[in-house]
């Protein structure tokens, strides 16, 4: 386990954080380390394959090489519309004897036209059913955002434009409020649906709103983190309140730079401060950047296809940062962030901002 030192997680984090997770040998994977959620005491594994933008064609594949390669923890969504291939990676997985379905960490995701109680565990049931499984090991609101209904017999998944064939296509919303969204997940827990629930892109607002109301609060907390928008505030209030942080798009840039979301030099993984740590500790960019996440006490979901990658995205526990690459990683931080409704929705006639 890492050791209770101040270096490892922002000031005054440490004494919170450690009182929620642990860093544990995995039984799945010698190498790996998980989170122990508070409420289930299920274990997290730090590292999972992120797998949004993954080709349906090869989303199959690439999950089955992911288990050859160590992976046990796989983050999904309806959303991203491969839960199907998803689950036949997985069912050959399991048929290979590469791995049992105990072994692995699976998360999905509620879409925001699902807000509404009455759809709610309808939208995990057809994940569920796309999955091939019975259950998920967490479940988490995407957005806290309420779009408006758009039955699975339309289209699916929905994605954000209600009409796509409207003259002026656009996001329509509904006044769905996030705590009834919350209940109606709540239920997903007696029905053996989901082992854990969670949020996705909440801040701290949203979330001692949630924790007022909410009969089981959220286990996990899955936000955008990466040394360009490193979050501390959020982290550490997260921590105080004993919900587990995921980091999605760790790797910063990268995935958003084909979408016209970000440009090539905003890549993290080519700033000197990375460039000089990764090659003084003769490891990866990307391997001192998911390094400095688990350092942080957080889990991470990045995404790969490369063999070559994915192997080096798990290689993160035979080597630390030092305290002095852990503050000089701190000043890089510029509340970068790449997947921001509140920009790219006015690409879709509409104004979603969920930050300030």
């Amino acid at each position: 386990p890492p050791p209770a030192d101040d270096q490892w997680l922002p000031a005054g984090l440490v004494p919170h954080m450690l009182a929620i997770l642990l860093a544990v040998p995995s039984t799945s994977c010698s190498a790996m380390q998980t989170l122990t959620l508070r409420s289930s005491k299920d274990q997290m594994p730090v590292v999972g394959l992120g797998l949004w933008k993954v080709p349906r064609e090869t989303t199959a594949d690439a999950v089955v090489d992911a288990i050859k390669a160590g992976y046990r923890h796989f983050d999904c969504a309806c959303d991203y519309g491969n839960e199907a291939e998803v689950g036949a990676g997985l069912r050959r997985a399991i048929a290979e004897g590469l791995v049992t379905r105990e072994q692995l960490w699976v998360t999905t995701k509620l879409w925001n036209t699902y807000h509404a109680p009455e759809h709610v565990l309808p939208a995990l049931r057809r994940s569920l059913s796309d999955l091939g499984l019975e259950y998920v090991d967490l479940f988490l609101m995407h957005f806290p955002l309420a779009q408006r209904f758009v039955p699975f017999e339309v289209r699916y998944p929905p994605e954000w434009v209600y009409d796509p064939d409207a003259p002026t296509p656009t996001v329509e919303l509904a006044p769905v409020p996030l705590a009834s969204t919350w209940a109606a997940m709540e239920e997903a827990l007696p029905a053996g649906l989901a082992r854990n629930i969670g949020v996705c892109n909440f801040n701290t607002a949203l979330l001692r709103d949630l924790l007022a109301s909410a009969t089981q609060p959220p286990s996990v907390l899955q936000v955008e983190l990466h040394p360009y928008n490193q979050q501390p505030k959020l982290v550490r209030f997260a921590a105080q309140h004993g919900i587990a942080v995921t980091g999605f798009s760790p790797l910063g840039a990268g995935s958003y730079v084909e979408l016209g979301m970000a440009g090539e030099q905003d890549s993290a993984l080519r700033d000197p401060v990375i460039q000089s740590i990764a090659e003084r500790l003769g490891v990866s960019a990307a391997q001192v950047v998911l390094r400095w996440a688990v350092q942080r006490g957080y889990s991470v979901v990045p995404k790969s296809s490369r063999p070559e990658r994915l192997a080096q995205n798990l290689d993160l526990f035979g080597f630390e940062l030092a305290p002095d690459d852990l503050a000089a990683i701190a000043t890089l931080d510029r509340g970068k962030r790449f997947n921001d409704p509140g920009v790219f929705s006015e690409g879709m006639n509409a104004f979603l901002p969920i930050y300030d």
